[in-house]
């Protein structure tokens, strides 16, 4: 099976909401992807977020520490 999540950056459940910044990830049932962030490409530290189970094809990230940052950077990864 390709492992290709995607998030999803249309509809309601992507950015700002409630105070925390979000996402939701689709790809098949039942893979595990996890959630890492960094703070710039020109010398990436990539930091573990979260592990998500896609039940039934998607899962919701949310990360309410994202204003401690100037800018934060994401991306997913296989456990």
């Amino acid at each position: 099976m390709l492992w290709k999540p995607q998030v999803q950056t249309s509809g309601a459940s992507f950015g700002v909401q409630t105070n925390q910044f979000g996402f939701t990830i689709a790809c098949a049932s039942g893979m595990t992807v996890v959630v890492e962030a960094g703070t710039n490409l020109a010398n990436p530290t990539w930091s573990p977020l979260a592990t998500n189970i896609l039940t039934g094809g998607s899962s919701y990230f949310s990360d309410s520490e994202w204003t401690d940052y100037p800018s934060r950077l994401y991306r997913l990864r296989s456990p």
